[in-house]
């Protein structure tokens, strides 16, 4: 190839893996279903979305680097210390039961089915074992199943990765080396042992390094970020050097160690290292799919789409039944879970890695398994996709529609909104940090949240389960506006924050994210000052003619959605809505105050 069409071919992939996740995010689909198949066309369609060709024999050592880079990343949202207890056995049964049944049954029907060697179906049956949180969370998102479900799915989808990987890299090794697999060989045994501990070793490095780096020297977010790329590629490299593919094994410890090692110094947002991911997840998906032509798939197509079919509905559902027998979920619950199992990254870039490896090395049949897996992630993601929202629905799994407001803030005014909001038939929950304030909200029969809520809220990565919006309205306004925008990856819908005063001198209040609620008139402090002037809120039906002096605060839709006046615009209330109104000081008392 010329150097312009290099040059060319490396823009366009940029592009392509850009646009298909935009446009993923948009459709609200996972990203797979646009890069998968904007890959393969594209490869199909021109000559210089080629990574071989781009590349040469160095794209398979970019994958092996990249997928470090990207399983380190999920190493460092694996603290196993916020893995419920109610759900941990189930995830450990799932993780067990579902890699040794998917790697036994792939192993078993592979070599008829694709006519390939034993040891190549071995191969294949480890690759596709993993799942996923960059394909379940997005499908997941969509559905909106119970917290329970979603939960399990997720820690699941989590931590399948690295075993998956390490136990793939362990396969490689003993396919690679032998004609036969044979475990119960001393010196197979010894090659599994020997690639595990150069492995731990290097992740053991590794950890090391990023300790001097992220805790020794306390090293901004821009160059922590940057020594743990430097570390985590270098490590990864050196022992793939050492031993192939063993890179992979020390990148997921190490992104374990920090994670579970109480005293890393980690930066408090990751939004580069996100960024990065999320782009070398892009680039990959399409330079993979590119390699894979139509003259591969044509021979694989009708054996891949039985193999998909047994993989969900005998495999899955016998890992589901076994995983959730005599636990509390519900027939319904164990039934999604046993319809919830889509392929993603680890196993297209480790079916990549390991398929060039074993077809450089001669071994036949191995040049199947990079279309197999192909076929089974397009199949696997493209059904779940298609039918994860009406099989939730119809086995009852479905989260009720509806808001679940946290309300942070424990002044007078805001437990009275608090009670005006659930009397709209809103489910409300509060916070607050005062004892008193505490005592309020449960005096007013508010629901109140654990006293470490704010604490897990504002942790990156961590999730607030079932929240849908989030209102801040504490008397601290650089407080709320902080908190906005540390809160906002970590709720399924916005977080709001009352405005500050006109003349704030606010550290950050006045400069800062997080929609304004109530526009620029209805500030904290006015707030605050008409409702101890008298001011009341007042709920009623979006028909009734709104009383003079009466401002509209929040429009609750006919199906429990809220819709906030917030900064940006007003919220036009509709036939069957309710909405919630801060009115004067009424001529007479209807309930005794606060």
């Amino acid at each position: 190839m010329t150097d312009d069409e290099i040059l060319l071919g490396l823009a366009l992939t940029v592009v392509l893996a850009t646009g298909s996740q935009i446009l993923a995010s948009k459709l609200r689909v996972p990203a797979l279903i646009i890069l998968l198949p904007v890959g393969f066309t594209a490869g199909a369609i021109t000559d210089v979305i080629d990574p071989e060709k781009l590349l040469g024999p160095d794209f398979s050592a970019m994958v092996s680097l990249a997928v470090a880079v990207i399983l380190y990343d999920a190493g460092l949202g694996l603290d196993l210390r916020k893995l419920a207890h109610h759900t941990r056995g189930i995830v450990g049964r799932l993780l067990v039961y579902g890699v040794l049944l998917t790697f036994l049954v792939t192993g078993a029907v592979a070599p008829a089915m694709f006519d390939m060697p034993l040891r190549v179906a071995a191969m294949l049956g480890m690759i596709l074992v993993v799942s996923g949180p960059t394909v379940v969370g997005p499908i997941l998102d969509f559905v909106r199943p119970s917290d329970k479900v979603r939960r399990i799915l997720i820690w699941e989808g989590t931590l399948t990765d690295p075993i998956g990987a390490i136990l793939g890299a362990l396969t490689f090794h003993a396919v690679a080396s032998s004609h036969h697999i044979d475990i119960g060989r001393g010196y197979q045994l010894g090659q599994f042992m020997l690639s595990l501990a150069f492995g731990l070793a290097g992740g053991i490095v590794a950890t090391a390094l990023l300790w001097f780096t992220l805790r020794t020297l306390r090293l901004g977010e821009t160059l922590g970020t940057l020594a743990q790329l430097a570390i985590v590629i270098g490590v990864s490299a050196g022992c793939d050097i050492v031993r192939d593919d063993t890179g992979l094994i020390a990148a997921i410890v190490a992104g374990l160690a920090v994670s579970n090692i109480r005293g890393f110094d980690m930066p408090a947002r990751r939004p580069f290292l996100e960024t990065l991911v999320q782009l070398i997840i892009g680039l990959l998906f399409v330079s993979i799919s590119a390699t894979v032509t139509p003259s591969s798939l044509v021979p694989v197509l009708l054996p891949a789409l039985g193999l998909v079919a047994i993989l969900v509905l005998v495999v899955r559902p016998i890992v589901a039944f076994g995983a959730a027998a005599r636990t509390d979920l519900t027939r319904g619950e164990r039934a999604f879970v046993g319809w919830m199992d889509p392929r993603g990254i680890v196993a297209a870039a480790t079916a990549s890695a390991f398929s060039a490896g074993l077809v450089q090395r001669g071994v036949p049949g191995a040049a199947k398994i990079l279309p197999v897996t192909f076929l089974v992630i397009v199949g696997t993601v493209l059904l779940y996709s298609l039918t994860a929202a009406p099989m939730a629905r119809r086995l009852g799994v479905v989260k009720e529609e509806g808001t679940r407001v946290l309300l942070v803030g424990g002044e007078p005014w805001v437990v009275d909104l608090g009670r005006a909001l659930r009397s709209a038939g809103l489910d409300v929950l509060m916070w607050a940090g005062l004892d008193e304030e505490r005592e309020l909200i449960k005096q007013a029969g508010l629901d109140l949240a654990k006293g470490d809520l704010l604490a897990t809220a504002i942790n990156p990565g961590a999730r607030l389960e079932g929240v849908t919006a989030v209102f801040l309205a504490t008397d601290d306004d650089d407080f709320n506006a902080l908190a906005s925008i540390v809160m906002q990856d970590n709720v399924e819908g916005p977080v709001y924050r009352v405005g500050p005063p006109h003349d704030s001198h606010g550290v950050v209040a006045p400069y800062t994210g997080g929609d304004i609620l109530f526009g620029r008139s209805l500030v904290r402090h006015v707030l605050a000052e008409r409702y101890g002037q008298g001011a009341r809120f007042m709920v009623q039906r979006a028909g009734d003619p709104t009383p003079p002096e009466h401002d509209t605060l929040f429009v609750v839709r006919a199906d429990r959605r809220l819709d906030p006046v917030t900064e940006r615009g007003e919220t036009v209330p509709q036939e069957g809505d309710t909405v919630v109104l801060l009115g004067p000081a009424p001529t007479t008392t209807t309930a005794p105050p606060l």
